[in-house]
C-alpha cells in the first residue's frame, strides 16, 4: 500500500471539493504541499506578501462561487493575513486558510516561527479554526472545513498543520476523507412563511427589495431579477451582491441608501423584502434612515441569530436566500390590479432618485480646464472599460466616484471595501479576481495612498501574466 506525506493529503482532499487553485507566499513548512500541488496541476499563485495572499484568495472566491485557498507561513505569515481574514468574516467569503505551525513535539519551546499562539490569533477572525493533531486527522478535518466555509452563513475558516504533520507519512487506507458531493442542501423556507411573504407581495403598493450577499452566495440572480420583473418591484443592492441586477436594468435603484433621499422626497415603501443582508451601518443604522419604522420588513437570513440587530423584523425567515426566491416565483401569482396601479409609478420614481447621482457632477466632468475632477476621471473610466468588467475598488475617497458610474452586469464582478474598510487591497483583489475570471478585463481603481500598501503586487501581475488595468486618482494626499 503506498504512503502519503501530510502535504499529499492536503492536496488531494482540495481537489475532492474541487478546489484547484492556491494563493500563497513559499514557506518551508509547506513544501511537501508545494511538491504535490505541482505534481497534480494546481495553480498556485505566489504573491509578495501574505495580506496580499488573503485579499486575492477571498476575491478569487467572489469572483467564482469557489472557496478562495490561502496558504501560509507559521508565524509572521499568520499574523500578515490577520486583516483579509477578519476582512472576510465580516463579509461572509468562503474561504480556506492553511497555515504552517512548528512541530508538535516543540510545543512551548520557542522554535523558530512561534511566539505567538496562532490558534488564539485566528480563531478571532474566523468562522472556525483547528489544528490538526495527528496525520489521520487531516484529511476530514479539511474537509470539514472547507464545508464550514461554503455552508450556511458563508466565512473564512482556519487549518494549523504543525510542520511534522505536514512532512509526515501515512498509508493511504489510513486516510479518513470527505468528499465535495456530500455536502448538505440549502435550508427551505417554510411553507406557509412562503404563502404569508407571496400574498403580501401581491398586494403591496410600493414594495422594494434589498438584496444582500445572500444573494451572491447563494448564486441566485436569475431568480431575483424574474422575482423583480413579475411583481415591478425595484432592487436595490450593497457592495457584494452589487450585479446581482444588473446595473443598466430599470429597476435597480442603486444602493440601500437610495431610501434615505427618498424619504426626504415622500416616497417610503410599504413592504421591504430583505434577502441577505444584515441590518447594520449599511441599512441605516440605528437611526433607522432608510428603513421607516411603519414598512413592514420581511429579512430572510440563513443564519436565525441575525434576526432583531437594530429593529425586529415583522416576518422572519430563516432560510437560504436562492431556495425563498424559487418557492416565491412558484407562490407568488399575480400582482392585485389595485396595487398595480401605483406600483409602475413607485419604482419608476424611486429608481430615478438612485440614479441622480450620476447626474450629480456633470458640470465637473465636462470641464477640461484645470485639474482633473476625479468625477471626470472615474467616468471616462468607466465609459473605457467593457460593460462586463470586474471591477476592484481600493482607496479612502477613491473608490466612491467610480460607485456612481461603473457598470455591474454580473455576480461577483463588483470588488471593494466591505466592514472592516482595509486601505491596500485594490491590487491583490486585482489578482484573484484575473485568476478566477481570465475571460474578463479586470480594473483597479485605487487611490495613491491605497495603492503603496501592496505595490509590490504589480509584479505579481507581471509574473503571472494577468493583464489587469489600474487606474490610480493621485490628489497627491
Amino acid at each position: 500500500m503506498s504512503r502519503l506525506l501530510g502535504g499529499q493529503v492536503l492536496v488531494d482532499t482540495l481537489a475532492r471539493f474541487g478546489l484547484d487553485t492556491v494563493f500563497t507566499l513559499h514557506a518551508g513548512h509547506l513544501d511537501p504541499a508545494f511538491r504535490a500541488g505541482r505534481e497534480s496541476n494546481f495553480r498556485i499563485v505566489d504573491t509578495r506578501h501574505e495580506q496580499a495572499v488573503g485579499f486575492a484568495a477571498s476575491a478569487y472566491a467572489r469572483t467564482t462561487g469557489k472557496v478562495g485557498v490561502a496558504w501560509v507561513a507559521a508565524g509572521g505569515g499568520v499574523t500578515n493575513i490577520v486583516s483579509p481574514a477578519a476582512n472576510a468574516l465580516a463579509d461572509c467569503v468562503p474561504m480556506l486558510i492553511i497555515g504552517g505551525a512548528a512541530p508538535l513535539r516543540d510545543l512551548d519551546t520557542r522554535p523558530v516561527n512561534s511566539g505567538v499562539d496562532q490558534m488564539a490569533v485566528m480563531a478571532s477572525v474566523t468562522k472556525w479554526a483547528v489544528q490538526v493533531p495527528h496525520l489521520s486527522r487531516l484529511a476530514d478535518l479539511l474537509g470539514m472545513a472547507i464545508r464550514k466555509a461554503s455552508t450556511g452563513r458563508p466565512g473564512p475558516v482556519y487549518v494549523d498543520i504543525p510542520i511534522d504533520i505536514m512532512f509526515g507519512a501515512i498509508e493511504a487506507g489510513e486516510v479518513r476523507n470527505l468528499y465535495g458531493d456530500h455536502a448538505p442542501s440549502r435550508p427551505a423556507p417554510a411553507p406557509e412563511a412562503i404563502e404569508r411573504v407571496a400574498g403580501l407581495l401581491r398586494t403591496a403598493r410600493r414594495p422594494v427589495i434589498l438584496a444582500g450577499g445572500g444573494v451572491l452566495y447563494s448564486r441566485c440572480a436569475t431568480e431575483l431579477v424574474a422575482l423583480a420583473e413579475r411583481g415591478s418591484i425595484p432592487v436595490l443592492t450593497n457592495a457584494k451582491s452589487r450585479g446581482t441586477i444588473p446595473s443598466d436594468h430599470a429597476l435597480w435603484g442603486r444602493g440601500f441608501a437610495t431610501l434615505a433621499p427618498a424619504r426626504g422626497q415622500g416616497l417610503v415603501p410599504d413592504l421591504v423584502l430583505v434577502l441577505g443582508a444584515r441590518f447594520g451601518i449599511y441599512t441605516g443604522g440605528q437611526r433607522r434612515s432608510f428603513l421607516p419604522d411603519d414598512a413592514f420588513v420581511v429579512q430572510v437570513d440563513i443564519e436565525p441569530e441575525e434576526f432583531g440587530r437594530i429593529r425586529d423584523p415583522d416576518l422572519a425567515v430563516a432560510a437560504d436566500c436562492g431556495e425563498t426566491l424559487r418557492a416565491l416565483l412558484g407562490a407568488f401569482g399575480e400582482v392585485e390590479p389595485a396595487a398595480a396601479a401605483e406600483r409602475a409609478s413607485w419604482a419608476e420614481r424611486l429608481c430615478a432618485i438612485g440614479n441622480a447621482s450620476k447626474t450629480a457632477y456633470e458640470d465637473a466632468a465636462s470641464n477640461a480646464r484645470g485639474p482633473i475632477h476625479p468625477y471626470r476621471l472615474a467616468k471616462e473610466v468607466a465609459e473605457a472599460a467593457p460593460r462586463n468588467a470586474v471591477m476592484c475598488l481600493d482607496g479612502g475617497e477613491a473608490h466612491s466616484w467610480i460607485v456612481m458610474v461603473g457598470h455591474s452586469l454580473e455576480p461577483g464582478h463588483w470588488l471593494g471595501h466591505g466592514y472592516v474598510g482595509s486601505m491596500g487591497e485594490g491590487l491583490p483583489l486585482a489578482v484573484g479576481a484575473q485568476v478566477g475570471r481570465p475571460d474578463r478585463r479586470v480594473v483597479c481603481f485605487t487611490g495613491d495612498g491605497a495603492v503603496g500598501f501592496n505595490f509590490a503586487e504589480f509584479e505579481t501581475l507581471v509574473r503571472h501574466r494577468l493583464p489587469v488595468v489600474v487606474v490610480i486618482a493621485n490628489n497627491q494626499a
